[in-house]
C-alpha cells in the first residue's frame, strides 16, 4: 500500500476538522455548508451575507487550488439534465427540513456533541448503508 493512499484523505479529514474549529472559534457560528450557503443567497431572513460569500469562496478557491496540483479524474455524467435538477432541489430541500447537511451534522454537530446531530448522522449512516445493499446485493450492482 502507498504511504499516500492513507495520507492524502487523513490530511483533507484534519484540514476539514481544523477548518470547522477555527470557524467556531473565531466567528461562534458552525461551518455549515447548507447553512452558510443559505446566509451566501439571503434566505435566512437577515440579507446577503459576506460572511457566507466568503466562506463559500473559499472552499470553491480551495477546490481550484487543489486541482490544479491533482490529477483530474475522467467525469463522465449519465443522468439527464432534468434529473440532476430534481435531485439538486431534493438535497436542498431535505437539507433545510432537516437543519443541516451531511457536513454540517458529522463534522460540526457530532464534534459539538449535538444529539441532533448524532440522530441525524446516525439516520444518513443507516440510509447510506441500505442503499448500498439495495443496489449491490438486491439489484445486482450499478452497470
Amino acid at each position: 500500500m502507498n504511504n499516500l493512499t492513507i495520507l492524502w484523505p487523513l490530511s483533507g479529514g484534519l484540514l476539514i476538522g481544523l477548518s470547522a474549529g477555527l470557524y467556531l472559534l473565531t466567528t461562534g457560528r458552525i461551518a455549515g455548508i447548507s447553512g452558510l450557503a443559505a446566509s451566501a443567497a439571503g434566505l435566512t431572513g437577515a440579507g446577503v451575507s459576506t460572511l457566507g460569500l466568503g466562506f463559500l469562496s473559499g472552499i470553491l478557491a480551495g477546490a481550484a487550488f487543489a486541482s490544479a496540483f491533482i490529477r483530474q479524474p475522467e467525469i463522465v455524467v449519465t443522468a439527464s439534465a432534468p434529473l440532476l435538477l430534481a435531485a439538486g432541489l431534493l438535497v436542498g430541500f431535505g437539507t433545510r427540513l432537516g437543519s443541516g447537511c451531511t457536513s454540517g451534522h458529522g463534522v460540526c454537530g457530532l464534534a459539538r456533541l449535538s444529539k441532533r446531530s448524532l440522530a441525524a448522522t446516525s439516520v444518513f449512516m443507516a440510509v447510506a448503508a441500505l442503499t448500498v445493499f439495495a443496489v449491490r446485493l438486491v439489484l445486482g450492482g450499478i452497470n
